[in-house]
């Protein structure tokens, strides 16, 4: 049966070189582009052997970490048929734990496994060169590759268990959104230290911490040998316990899916509807999911996302023509960015033209309304702060300002999300009609629409100004105020959101009549 299964699994891998031209031409441009890569991973590596050794070790606890991470959350966010998938070998009879130990073995022939275990005996050379004896060196890398296989076999059995397989681009693309906020700012943070062949104090306490768990533990074991660090014990109880426990769990998984009848999954009949077949079967879910549909569908919204970071940078030219210095300026965008996203729903209800009809005629709550038509923005705007924030702070170069300028975007944010919310449904205001330029404006009379912007950003301006004066003082007199600013700003921005929401879900209920009126007449 083993032997079935890994002719039956090289097969497949071989599989994948046949096909139309284009797809066997994508096949190995992708091989070609792989192999560079590893190629320059084990280089990399093996230019470390000269390096002292605590930079190998936060290195290789650094990579190894993200690499172990990474095997967790692929099957995640892929979404792909497991060619291994137990119930695949149903019908065979094979008994579960026979099974698990067969699907286990055969999940290291995989392209990826290949390439990881090509870094990790790079790695276990480096270290013996670094003095580690070798079976120390060949046991770490040897516990790697086994706590990352176990470790994907049994988060896709997981996933296939509680998530559906062909699951949406817009629930993978939330996944990816996700891993961007944390990588992203992470690696700003690691590129703007400076090493100088020494690791640096930020990384020390953060690589023991790695060590002495699941993700670095195996990856860690020799290098904490060479330093000789009293921890390396513990390291290797940490891996081989990671590795006993990943077993037991995959074995659990096999079993539950062998004697597990699979029920149909709802998510299955909802295909092809989008963000409704993500969103929770709730009022504000299906707002949401409304919302989304037309904020990523609609050049009308379209519009006004792109112009934010434009109209943010572009304040960047004239305070440097005045003579601000660049460390300053490098600070403005992000929260001139944050007050903008903000204020991007205060006219939400009015692009809906008649559409609002719906929630009107199907007697939702105002909360649900006011609710689910801050998810768009929201999905939109923390990804893209959380990104920028750390990118301003390591263009500026002072890293204790990072809780400041928190503050000071949630603030300005949440804030202006409060406001929006009573705005949109007190004082709507004609705007573009489906379908037609963005950039064409209807004739309107009156000031209203100029009340309404001014409202939201003056006013979030205004209640954004104890954080913002914390920050200032954080930047030019003690750095102190820093955590102020960042505990204040949240504490208004929480605060303005709840009670925005609440007051504009019960204009939205008492003005829904006039609310009628207007999207009939605009």
């Amino acid at each position: 049966m083993a032997a079935h299964v890994l002719r039956l699994r090289l097969g497949l891998l071989v599989g994948t070189l046949r096909g139309d031209g284009r797809h066997v031409a994508r096949v190995v441009v992708g091989l070609v582009l792989l192999v560079v890569a590893t190629a320059a991973a084990c280089w990399g590596i093996l230019t470390l052997k000269t390096a002292p050794d605590p930079v190998m070790l936060a290195v290789t606890v650094l990579g190894g970490a993200g690499v172990t991470l990474g095997y967790a959350i692929a099957p995640l966010i892929g979404g792909v048929t497991d060619p291994l998938d137990p119930r695949r070998f149903t019908v065979f009879g094979v008994p579960p734990l026979r099974l698990a130990g067969i699907l286990g073995v055969v999940g290291f022939v995989s392209v990826p496994t290949f390439v990881l275990a090509a870094v990790c005996i790079c790695a276990a050379v480096v270290w013996v060169a670094h003095g580690v004896a070798w079976p120390a060196a060949a046991l770490g890398a040897i516990l790697q590759l086994v706590t990352c296989v176990l470790l994907m076999r049994v988060s896709t059995a997981v996933t296939s268990m509680f998530l559906d397989e062909r699951r949406s681009r817009e629930l993978s693309g939330l996944f990816v959104l996700v891993i961007l906020v944390v990588v992203v700012p992470v690696g700003v943070f690691l590129s703007s230290l400076e090493w100088n062949g020494v690791v640096p104090t930020q990384l020390t306490e953060a690589v023991r911490l790695l060590a002495l768990t699941p993700l670095g533990a195996a990856v860690a074991f020799p290098g904490l040998l060479a330093i000789g660090a009293p921890e390396a014990g513990t390291s290797l109880v940490v891996s081989l316990l990671t590795v006993v426990v990943l077993g037991l769990l995959w074995v659990w998984a096999v079993r539950r899916v062998l004697t597990t009848t699979e029920r149909p999954v709802a998510g299955r009949e909802r295909g092809g509807l989008g963000w409704f077949a993500v969103a929770p079967g709730t009022p504000s879910g299906a707002v949401a999911a409304r919302s989304l549909q037309y904020w990523f569908g609609d050049r009308r919204y379209i519009a006004n996302v792109v112009i934010i970071p434009v109209a943010a940078a572009l304040v960047m030219v004239p305070l440097l023509i005045a003579g601000v210095p660049a460390a300053i300026v490098a600070l403005v965008p992000v929260p001139l960015a944050a007050l903008f996203f903000g204020w991007l729903p205060h006219n939400d209800l009015a692009y809906d033209s008649s559409a609002v009809w719906m929630h009107i005629a199907s007697g939702i709550r105002g909360s649900s309304d006011r609710i689910g038509r801050l998810v768009p923005v929201l999905v939109i705007g923390i990804p893209t702060l959380a990104i920028a924030i750390p990118i301003a702070i390591s263009a500026h170069g002072r890293w204790a300002l990072l809780p400041a300028m928190i503050g000071v975007c949630a603030s300005l944010f949440l804030a202006g999300l409060g406001l929006s919310s009573i705005s949109s449904a007190a004082w709507p205001y004609p705007v573009t009609r489906p379908g037609e330029s963005p950039f064409q404006q209807p004739q309107r009379t009156g000031s209203g629409s100029a009340i309404t912007q001014a409202f939201v950003m003056l006013g979030a301006l205004v209640l954004s100004a104890p954080a913002l004066w914390w920050g200032w003082l954080a930047l030019t007199r003690d750095v102190s105020y820093a955590d102020m600013a960042l505990w204040g700003g949240v504490a208004v921005g929480v605060g303005v959101l709840i009670f925005g929401v609440a007051i504009g879900s019960v204009v939205f209920r008492r003005r829904s009549g006039r609310i009628m009126e207007f999207a009939e007449t605009t």
